[in-house]
């Protein structure tokens, strides 16, 4: 696949964008998914975001599975090294987020919106 055909993926209109990063949701489940996108959005595993938080791996796993809601220490390290700030981590705000930041962003939350779609329907 070529960078054009990736580019393609990501989603452009603001409704798209909103419902992808479940803006406004404050909940541990569209937490979760935040999360997650940003840690594959900035390459990261969870381990690798674990240990630049400085929280344990178990941690970022119960993040990730909503079991409970992103640490400070992890939206701190996401905000200050990544430039994913705190009001899209907590509220799903992310136009105030560089479009640099935005285009693997929404392309992670697209890829994760077909897995859960995927896991649905199994």
């Amino acid at each position: 696949m070529f960078l054009k055909d990736v580019l393609t993926m990501v989603p452009t209109s603001s409704d798209q964008r909103r419902s992808l990063a479940r803006t406004g949701q404050t909940d541990n489940e569209a937490a979760a998914v935040r999360l997650r996108a940003a840690r594959i959005a900035c390459g990261l595993t969870q381990k690798q975001l674990a240990d630049a938080a400085g929280v344990g791996a178990t941690q970022i796993i119960n993040m990730e599975k909503a079991r409970s809601f992103p640490s400070r220490a992890v939206i701190v390290y996401l905000s200050l090294e990544h430039r994913l700030d705190a009001n899209f981590l907590i509220l799903g705000q992310y136009a105030q987020l560089p479009s640099d930041v935005q285009e693997p962003l929404f392309l992670a939350l697209t890829e994760l919106s077909g897995e859960s779609a995927d896991s649905r329907e199994a």
